[in-house]
């Protein structure tokens, strides 16, 4: 999409800018994600049919705050509960969009996502498990919306972790071996 490509840097570290096709752009980081969020209203605003583009705003807005909250390096009470509140209406909104709304976009995968496709369904083809569905799941290019990911699942839960083992940036998820520790002391 060429507007995100017209939005320009904003300071040295906080937004770069966007030099390829955002659609396309591979190993994206963290602050990727974040870039593209927090550029992504301005950047659809105009888009879309007047009756979808108030629920995709609002999708986005609540997808915008509910990352705010979760990136907060420190919390209060009220801000916990700020943001355990918004979870449930994010999570109506992302069903919103799953159900009805989702359906009057025709949305295609892209070309590495059909290239993948293909040789998931050719591994099944050697090992003798093509059925049906994977026959006509090679032939389709169109996407749904999929809710059924771990990630959305979690949503729920991040307040509650926060509370208990404190804010997302004083705690790591990856895995380190003991010898490897040992050796940076």
């Amino acid at each position: 999409m060429c507007r995100f490509r017209q939005v320009p840097t904003f300071s040295l570290d906080t937004i770069r800018k966007f030099s390829n096709n955002v659609s396309a752009m591979k190993k994206l980081a963290a602050r990727d994600f974040e870039d593209i969020l927090q550029c992504i209203i301005p950047v659809i605003e105009g888009l879309l049919p007047e009756k979808d583009e108030r629920d995709v705003l609002n999708l986005i807005f609540k997808l915008a705050t509910w990352h705010a909250y979760a990136k907060l390096r420190l919390h209060t009470d009220h801000t916990l509960a700020s943001f355990d509140a918004l979870t449930k209406p994010l999570g109506a909104a992302l069903r919103h969009f799953a159900g009805k709304l989702s359906d009057r976009f025709n949305i295609q995968e892209l070309p590495k996502e059909v290239e993948a496709r293909k040789r998931q369904a050719a591994k099944g083809k050697d090992k003798g498990k093509t059925t049906k569905s994977t026959k006509q799941k090679a032939s389709l290019g169109k996407v749904r919306y999929n809710l059924s990911t771990y990630k959305l699942h979690a949503l729920g839960d991040y307040a509650n972790t926060i509370h208990q083992q404190g804010t997302t940036d004083s705690y790591s998820t990856q895995m380190v071996s003991f010898s490897s520790y040992i050796s940076t002391r």
